[in-house]
């Protein structure tokens, strides 16, 4: 199996902005429990107009990262692991059983309570943490798990974002929501007029994003809509897709994605923080990382394979799908993301809590992940060349 030199590409920068991640999320930890903490706090608090800096980063920026994941999805579904339902399956079945057995065990402990609005936080995977840990450990790792892992978290982010769409949108104001589609659907004309400019796709999606912001429906949304409007054409390099999402890679791993982190993690850790661990949400959020992603992976990986609906690459053993279901419990970016919509109007002491049970879950599924593919996977023999004189 050969990378294209668009995937390669992605998987370059999302190791690398994996690697940044870990290093500004401990920083900003650092920084939040230093004696510049509520200098510090109190900056990402800081209203700009009538919204917070962190405010801002979350709904505005980050459609921006939700832009480059649409143009990713619609570049796999044309042209990647995505374009035949055989290739497909696998990935998509790791996915669906990724979501939907952490949702199940965070439901077992939450349902009927204040917090059972969070299933849908260990149900997501960060792509660009995981990918950075798979990075670290080489060329031991098989092509295929390669595709398959960064497949399966694209999948994952889409499923994240319908959850999103779906049951984190309280009230929706149907006018705005309709100027959003409408003007959703003159871009969509554009396209099949062949208008392949970029300019009046960004305008037009900065419109959308105004009117999907105030109608009621999380306003990141509009990136992955946009992304399906842009002309994919033949995929090539000359493509509006094509340099579009290649232009978003580095400002996405580099910049939007650490910002995101910084903003995010800024949390004042107390003495007491330990106690809020005990609670049925917080544990399920961990066991739902930890234990139901690689679970779930694995189980619908094994039923789609016995049901002869996909098969398992040759250079790839259950023990590998395991590995990559364990890094799958990675959640971070997009757990956090869901944690802020679910729990809006619960407090920030829930919220503080569920940051902490992530970032923790996060660390053991990805540090058991990495020494178990590392003890799993061999290393490439070097071939040895006899010098004779």
């Amino acid at each position: 199996m050969k990378l294209t030199k668009t995937f390669k590409a992605f998987f370059e920068s999302e190791k690398s902005g994996g690697l940044l991640l870990l290093f500004v999320t401990i920083l900003s930890l650092l920084l939040a429990n230093s004696s510049f903490q509520t200098e510090y706090i109190a900056f990402w608090g800081t209203n700009i107009g009538s919204h917070s800096i962190t405010h801002w980063i979350n709904d505005g920026l980050m459609t921006i990262f939700f832009l480059l994941i649409g143009l990713e999805l619609e570049r796999e579904i044309y042209q990647g692991e995505l374009s035949s339902i055989k290739n497909a399956a696998l990935p998509i079945f790791g996915a669906f059983g990724g979501m939907i057995v952490p949702a199940g065990i965070f439901l077992l402990l939450n349902f009927g309570t204040v917090t059972q609005n969070g299933a849908g936080i260990p149900m997501a995977t960060d792509i660009a943490f995981a990918i950075g840990i798979l990075s670290l450990l080489g060329n031991r790792v098989p092509i295929s798990l390669k595709v398959f892992l960064t497949a399966l978290a694209v999948i994952d982010d889409l499923g994240a974002i319908m959850v999103i769409a779906i049951f984190y949108t309280d009230t929706i104001a149907y006018l705005n929501l309709l100027i959003a589609f409408t003007i959703m659907g003159g871009l969509f004309i554009l396209n099949r007029r062949k208008v392949h400019s970029l300019t009046p796709y960004l305008i037009g999606g900065a419109a959308m994003w105004y009117f999907m912001l105030n109608s009621g429906v999380h306003a990141t949304i509009t990136g992955v809509l946009l992304a399906f409007v842009i002309p994919f054409g033949n995929g090539g390099k000359k493509t509006s897709s094509y340099r579009l999402q290649h232009f978003l890679h580095k400002p996405v791993a580099f910049f939007i994605l650490p910002l995101f982190a910084v903003a995010n993690t800024c949390i004042a850790i107390n003495s007491d923080w330990h106690e809020g661990l005990n609670h049925p949400n917080t544990i399920g959020i961990m066991l739902g990382l930890v234990v139901g992603k690689p679970l779930g992976i694995l189980l619908f990986v094994f039923l789609a394979v016995s049901l002869g609906i996909c098969t398992l690459p040759r250079d790839l053993k259950w023990s590998s799908i395991l590995g990559a279901g364990m890094l799958g419990g990675i959640g971070f970016t997009m757990s956090i993301f869901i944690t802020l919509l679910a729990f809006k109007d619960g407090g920030e002491e829930v919220i503080t809590y569920s940051k902490i049970a992530i970032l923790i879950a996060s660390f053991i599924a990805g540090t058991i992940g990495f020494f178990w593919l590392k003890y799993i996977l061999k290393k490439p023999k070097k071939n040895k060349i006899k010098v004779t004189v």
